[in-house]
């Protein structure tokens, strides 16, 4: 990935000291970083932080984004609600380069009581480094974006 391509980040209270660290990590390889917080201890839901970024790359603002939360999962989940939105919760250098080569997901999202920092910069490393290949994937992604627009239809009409 181009590094003056910003990618966006998110955390709630739980996720807030691994999103820093990794924000960190990303501006010192030279990546360009939007920081959309959380930035202090408050409690906060993760459905507003992951929403709100998973609109922005939903919309074309943003091309990557990192989302962390406790587990990773519940940002996933939330992410993935967002219409055009494709995340993927990584725990291992396959899935985050398949998460973008197969499934050319936009977001990674991480759990902070699961993943350390160490582990998370090799994984950054990896989904930064991969691109989607299309091939035999494509007609896949095609698919899920399909569904997407297929069920956003359906509730537009209810």
């Amino acid at each position: 990935m181009d590094k003056n391509t910003p990618i966006v980040m998110g955390a709630d209270h739980f996720g807030m000291p691994l999103k820093n660290s990794i924000r960190d990590y990303l501006i010192k390889k030279g990546y360009q970083v939007v920081d959309m917080g959380v930035n202090e201890a408050t409690p906060v839901d993760y459905p507003d932080v992951g929403a709100m970024l998973a609109e922005e790359v939903g919309a074309g603002k943003y091309e990557r984004g990192i989302l962390v939360c406790g587990t990773g999962a519940g940002m996933a989940i939330v992410a993935n609600k967002v219409p055009g939105v494709r995340a993927v919760c990584v725990q291992d250098p396959y899935t985050a380069e398949r998460a973008v080569a197969s499934n050319n997901a936009q977001i990674i999202t991480f759990g902070s009581q699961i993943t350390g920092a160490v582990v998370a910069e090799k994984l950054i490393d990896v989904w930064l480094e991969s691109e989607f290949q299309g091939g035999r994937s494509a007609p896949k992604v095609a698919k899920i974006d399909n569904l997407d627009e297929k069920y956003r239809a359906q509730r537009v009409g209810e």
